[in-house]
């Protein structure tokens, strides 16, 4: 109340944002645990399990013969990894604080904090899964992952757009979900149970049909995988998909949902808990 605030200079201010976006970021990755490793393995061993219950999937079905020719790891983690680091981006950005969380009531604290940190902090997770996993695969493995990768750079690109994407789509639910609750919640879980088939992780775009591809192309997962794969293995050339619609995609939709946040925000009561 009787604090005095000393003016920032704009480099002074982008500090102190930073701050408090990392400061809440490490708050959204320990919410699972109070223990900050385990924290960190609890959110990397559902990615660990979902690579090999793949892994184990493809080998019992006799659908280890349809894959691309090259590692057939590499092939299941094109698709398993930029699937949760979109899936898991979307839903920390829809989950994130609302305007009219009480988290809201800290004065430093706000939505564009709130949204910043729970994609930071799925990044996070997710790129250090995928480096813990190559590494473990690299050692008890196969010593030469690396080098079978053709694009390194180019498939870690592919992973920031897929967390981008996800981002942008959890923005737009996350600015209608103070109007339409219950909607917003069945529409956000039925488009990541859908991207389970939808995202193209299971089948590779080349051999899909006209008809099929059409049922594919509006999903900008669809396109990042099927990208990353042209870019993992040299033998693939990828005919179907283009990361250019995911990025624009991306920024259209982040636009969008960053007009209706502002919108709700402006708007937003705390008796709107009531209806959820």
């Amino acid at each position: 109340m009787f604090e005095s605030r000393k003016p920032r200079s704009s480099f002074g201010s982008a500090v102190y944002i930073c701050e408090l976006i990392y400061h809440n970021s490490v708050r959204a990755v320990r919410k699972s645990h109070g223990n900050a490793f385990m924290a960190l393995f609890m959110n990397m061993l559902q990615t660990i399990i979902f690579v090999l219950a793949f892994y184990f999937m493809f080998q019992i079905l006799g659908l280890r013969s349809t894959a691309l020719r090259g590692d057939f790891m590499i092939y299941i983690m094109t698709g398993v990894f930029l699937y949760m680091t979109h899936t898991k981006t979307m839903g920390a950005v829809v989950g994130s604080e609302g305007p009219a969380s009480p988290m809201m009531q800290h004065a430093p604290m706000n939505t564009a904090i709130a949204i910043a940190s729970a994609m930071l902090s799925t990044l996070y997770i997710q790129v250090l899964s995928l480096f813990f996993i190559l590494f473990i695969y690299d050692v008890a493995f196969n010593p030469f992952v690396m080098r079978e990768i053709y694009d390194p750079i180019a498939c870690l690109g592919m992973l920031l757009l897929s967390w981008l994407s996800g981002a942008a789509i959890g923005l737009v639910f996350l600015a209608a979900k103070p109007w339409f609750p219950t909607p917003v919640s069945i529409l956000s879980t039925i488009y990541q149970r859908a991207n389970m088939i939808a995202s193209g992780k299971m089948f590779v775009a080349n051999t899909l049909p006209p008809k099929m591809i059409a049922l594919f192309s509006w999903n900008p997962l669809f396109h990042t995988i099927d990208q990353s794969r042209g870019f993992a293995f040299v033998d693939y050339n990828p005919r179907n998909s283009n990361w250019e619609y995911a990025l624009y995609l991306s920024l259209v939709l982040i636009m969008i949902g960053l007009m209706a946040e502002f919108y709700t925000r402006k708007h937003a009561s705390a008796s709107w808990a009531a209806r959820r």
